[in-house]
This record gives C-alpha cells, structure tokens and sequence, in this order.
C-alpha cells in the first residue's frame, strides 16, 4: 500500500458512485427477508451478474428446502497463493411489501431504503473494490474470494458450516456488516451470544380445592429468574436478559409448566463457558419442581486477538493513506464475523457508514460509504498475514 494508491483507489471508486448507487437500488429492490427464501431469486441473480462484470465466477450453494448462498471467486484464480474471505449477506429483516411504505430513495448524500445499511450497501462496495482491482490492475498477493449468505439475520443456520471452512483456509476475512454509527467504527470486537430455553414441569392442582397438592412451575420460574438477572456484571460487559416467559393453564389451576427463553450476551470465549456451566447447573427450590434447561453459546465473542490486532492496525495504515482516522469499538450483536474469527484474522464493520440497522430510519451516507470502498480495495492489496 502506498499513498500514490490510495489516491489512485478514491478517485476511481468515487468516479464510480452512479454505478454503486443503481447497484445498491437493484439490491434493495429485489426484497429478500430472511424467513422467506423463496423470495431470494432476484437479489442472487442482481449479485451474480454484478460479480460476473468484475472477473468472477459464482456458484450457488445450500441444502434442499434451504436458503442458497452465494459463492464466488477469480475467473483466472492464480494457483497456490493464498486466499482471503469476504463475507456479507443478502437477507434482510423486512418482510415483502415494505417497499410500498419505504420506498428506495436519495435524499442528498443520504440513501434510503430497507436493507440498504444492513447490509446491501455492503455488498456494493464488494463488488466496487473488486472493480477497481481490475480496472487499476492492483496486485493481490492473497486472492479475494466472495461468500454472501441468505441466513445472517436469522443466526447463519444453515450457512455457519461453509463459513467455517472458507475461514479455516482463509489468511484474513474482511467482514462487511455496517459500520457502527456515523462516525463509521470499525467492529473489532463482539460480544459471543447465547440462548437458553428453560422449561419448568410443576404439578397440577385447583388452586381453591387443593392449594397445597399442586407445585407452582410458575413460582418456580420466578425464583429462576431472580437467579438469571443476578448474573449480569455491567462492568465485565455480561448481559442475561429473560425476553420471554409463557406458562400455567388457567388462574384457578397451579401451573404445571412455564418456560422462559433466555438471551445471554458475553465479551469473551471464557465467560461463555462459565455463564453455560452457571446456568445449566440451576436447580429448582421446590424438590417436587423439575427443570429442564437447554441452550449454549452459539455464536462465540469475537475477542481482540493478536491476529485480529494485527489486521485492525492493518486497516489504521490503509485509513491513513485515504485520510481517514478509524475507530474500532466493541460492538454487543453478533455476526457470521463471531464465527471467522475463531479459525483466521478477522475484522468487521467494514460495511456501508449510516444508522437505523433493523429500524425505519435506515439509511447510509453515500459518501462515506464510497470511502469504505476504497479502503476495503487498499486491504485486499495487503499482503499475508497468516504468521501474525
């Protein structure tokens, strides 16, 4: 990486905003919510023609009766060097019919639109530093390589397995989930995630005829929940939130079950496991009360490993050459970025810079968005990293 590049790099990628714009529109356009795949034909096809125009070749991929991803990589893929991982999605939290509420729109340097931060902007800017790879002739000495899934928002379900073993192979992967906030921080950690379901079996009674014959699988869940909300630590960054809690038959029977579905949030693999052994070692107060509790850690933290460190000062070099100053922070959700960085240096949050992931404010910065293209182009010219 050098200066002459970088200025090289933004003044192609910002000659290219029209096209990255009608590239995000036609994304956006073909609406693709994650618990419908039957609706996901178009947004592939709109990814694969974009890839295709910049030299690479993609494949679908996936199970019967399941999403299908998107793979793709060089047409003239040199041999035996190495390869590095960029990952996105294409799913999107909103159900069909959004677009007639929200329609695609530019308001200034401001795009509108449902999924267009999170995270088809980040998609775009793919397939722009790809093009200006092409179109400058830049060198890569590791091989970019494009795996886009159909299930983030819904857990990477099916798509973890694939994901697994691109980064098992890969020298990095570059994650492009949105930026954090206007400012636009990079992600360079993430917090593991968890999901508990607990499930208590009490015994039936009439609560006027017999009150002391049944046992309250409502009052025992009380109790449990006491014990899950004593395990948050706001200083060590653990959250266990109790999101759901259903139970009992009617008000004159004693509740002979009740359930909660728990969501536990971790900064590190370590606090994982010891939350896992906590809760799974809960027992009822009531002796006549049973538990059944099932659940782990899903998504292990993404910590800021040496590895991660070494990219993430990486991307602070390439930053400065465009004149950027970048921020990393820890950000509290999780991503298919929760999943490389256990197996190759990973940094995330390398996505479209805006606001309103998830919300009906959604919307990136075009020109800010531009620039992460380019310094996504100056990362891919980096050269190997897989001894740091």
């Amino acid at each position: 990486m050098c200066a002459v590049n970088a200025a090289r790099v933004l003044d192609y990628v910002r000659g290219q905003e029209a096209a990255m714009i009608e590239l995000i529109r036609d994304l956006v356009e073909a609406e693709s919510p994650s618990s419908h795949p039957e609706t996901h034909d178009e947004v592939r096809r709109v990814l694969r023609l974009a890839l295709a125009d910049v030299g690479y070749d993609s494949r679908e991929t996936g199970v019967p009766e399941k999403p299908r991803h998107v793979f793709a990589r060089p047409v003239d893929r040199p041999r035996r060097k190495p390869s590095q991982l960029l990952i996105g999605h294409y799913d999107t939290v909103w159900p069909v019919g959004t677009l007639n509420e929200r329609p695609f729109s530019i308001d200034g340097n401001v795009m509108h639109g449902p999924g267009s931060f999170d995270m088809k902007g980040g998609l775009a800017q793919i397939v722009l530093a790809l093009s200006a790879i092409r179109e400058l002739d830049l060198d890569t000495s590791v091989v970019p390589v494009v795996f886009i899934n159909a299930d983030e928002e819904i857990g990477s379900r099916s798509s973890t397995r694939y994901i697994r073993w691109l980064a098992e192979h890969a020298d990095r992967a570059l994650v492009m989930e949105p930026a954090l906030g206007e400012r636009g921080d990079l992600k360079t950690e993430r917090k593991g995630i968890g999901r508990f379901t607990i499930t208590v079996h009490g015994k039936a009674a009439h609560a006027g005829l017999d009150p002391e014959g049944g046992a309250s699988a409502i009052l025992e869940l009380a109790h449990v929940i006491q014990t899950l909300f004593a395990l948050n630590d706001v200083e060590r960054g653990i959250t266990v939130n109790v999101g759901t809690v259903d139970g009992g038959i009617q008000p004159n029977v004693i509740a002979p079950h009740s359930k909660a579905v728990v969501d536990v949030r971790v900064p590190t693999i370590a606090d994982g496991d010891e939350i896992e052994r906590t809760i799974h070692a809960i027992k009822p107060e009531n002796p006549e009360v049973r538990l059944h509790i099932e659940g782990r850690i899903g998504r292990p933290s993404m910590e800021a490993t040496p590895r991660n460190r070494a990219l993430w000062a990486i991307a602070k070099s390439a930053g400065k050459e465009l004149g950027l100053d970048l921020h990393g922070v820890r950000a509290g959700g999780g991503s298919d970025g929760n999943t490389t960085s256990q197996y190759t240096a990973t940094l995330d949050g390398l996505g479209a810079v805006g606001a309103g992931a998830h919300a009906i404010h959604e919307h990136l910065l075009i020109d800010k968005t531009i620039e992460r293209a380019a310094l996504l182009t100056l990362l891919l010219m980096a050269p190997p990293m897989a001894n740091s």
